[in-house]
This record gives structure tokens, C-alpha cells and sequence, in this order.
């Protein structure tokens, strides 16, 4: 998923110099979005992770 982030950054970069301000908003926008659900994900498997070596 952090993958998709990043792809999504590097087209909202690449429009935004080329001056397509839609996609670039649109691309910027979905790649913030994928990577607060990454950084979720993240948070929820490492307090899993604690959580079951703690048993």
C-alpha cells in the first residue's frame, strides 16, 4: 500500500510541473489518503505484534 502512495505522489508531482493542477490535486490527494491507511495498518499490527508476545 505504501507502494501506491508513493506512485500516486510521483504523478501529482510530474502533473504539477506540467501544469495539470486537477490531477495533480486529485493524485496528491489519494496518495495522503493511501498513506494515513498505511501508517494505520502499521500501528494496528504493531500493537498486535506487542499485544500476542506479551501473552
Amino acid at each position: 500500500m505504501l507502494y501506491w502512495a508513493v506512485v500516486f505522489l510521483v504523478v501529482a508531482l510530474i502533473a504539477g510541473a506540467l501544469g495539470f493542477g486537477g490531477i495533480a490535486g486529485a493524485s496528491a490527494g489519494m496518495a495522503q489518503i493511501l498513506f494515513f491507511i498505511f501508517l494505520a495498518l502499521l500501528a494496528i499490527s504493531l500493537i498486535a505484534g506487542l499485544m500476542r508476545r506479551g501473552s
